[in-house]
């Protein structure tokens, strides 16, 4: 039997990285995850981890998802840096360029479109070739998979920073340090924190910072659907998996705001499987990048 490939793959987060070594759930060999710092110091870690691994394995790739944004364009000359990014020092980073390095080919994605191939690969999107991942922690990601390849134009889809009609009388003018009320200046765990003053963790079920949340994440579901008509939405992240709750309020609030103007038989009293949590849940950011390692091997873009 032909041995499957390993990946060395990385998972760059505004928080912390994780390093794994495997070729899918079910054969992880190793797994080291580190907090995200200065760039240079971070790198060098991740690079000492996989010249461990080199030195035990014969790794087939490397799959590198990240924070970003990330330049994603061949011909540019910032090709593989992280661009314009909040993130104190990481402007600019070749991120690419250092994976590169190990002679192999390299999977290169954002964090959030790596998570959804992995569900399409291993979890709740097999099977589908349009569908939509939004992971939802400190910040907010969206996925956008249309006809079997991520959506891309000028660059990777940011739908995160979308404005969507606020709730009657709100005056927060949320947290997002470029828009300000865009959907992940109200709904991630930043700006619950930064109007709460809590973490999402620590607040009740009946808090009212989830009506903004359920309000804003309704909005950017209505675009969603209505622009990509995708067969299914996952949410994952942090705060999507840690607040179950939430998602019966948003699918309610989506289907009242879409007011049946679609009557496709897949959404006929099927909402909880049209807007579903990843199979893979937490796993699917580290899968993520090596389920971009595989595709490097397999030559998909």
């Amino acid at each position: 039997m032909k041995a499957k490939p390993l990946i060395a793959a990385l998972e760059l987060g505004g928080t912390k990285c994780v390093a794994v070594l495997g070729s899918g759930p079910d054969d992880i060999r190793s797994e080291t995850r580190i907090p995200t710092e200065d760039p240079l110091q971070t790198l060098d870690v991740l690079d000492g981890v996989l010249r461990r691994w080199r030195d035990r394995h014969r790794f087939d790739a490397v799959g590198l998802s990240s924070f970003g944004p990330l330049d994603l364009d061949p011909t540019s000359p910032t090709h593989g840096q992280v661009v314009n990014t909040p993130k104190p020092g990481w402007s600019g980073v070749d991120i690419l360029g250092r994976a590169r390095r190990w002679g192999v080919p390299v999977g290169f994605d954002t964090d959030v479109n790596a998570a959804a191939w992995a569900e399409h690969r291993w979890g709740a999107a097999q099977g589908l070739d349009s569908f939509i991942y939004i992971t939802l922690g400190t910040g907010l990601g969206v996925g956008t998979i249309v006809d079997g390849r991520t959506v891309k134009g000028l660059w990777h889809s940011e739908a995160g920073h979308m404005r969507v009609p606020r709730l009657p009388g709100a005056a927060w003018p949320g947290h997002c340090p470029f828009h300000g009320d865009c959907v992940e200046g109200l709904a991630s765990g930043a700006a619950i924190q930064a109007l709460a003053g809590f973490p999402a963790e620590q607040l009740t079920r009946t808090d009212p910072v989830w009506d903004e949340v359920v309000h804003a994440m309704a909005g950017l579901l209505h675009n969603l659907v209505l622009a990509a008509m995708p067969q299914r939405i996952l949410i994952g992240g942090g705060v999507a998996l840690g607040q179950p709750h939430l998602w019966p309020r948003v699918r309610a609030r989506l289907s009242d705001s879409l007011a049946g103007y679609l009557t496709s038989p897949q959404l006929a009293g099927a909402w909880d499987e049209f807007i579903a949590a990843p199979a893979l849940g937490h796993r699917a950011g580290p899968l993520g990048a090596v389920a971009l390692g595989l595709r490097a091997l397999e030559g998909a873009n």
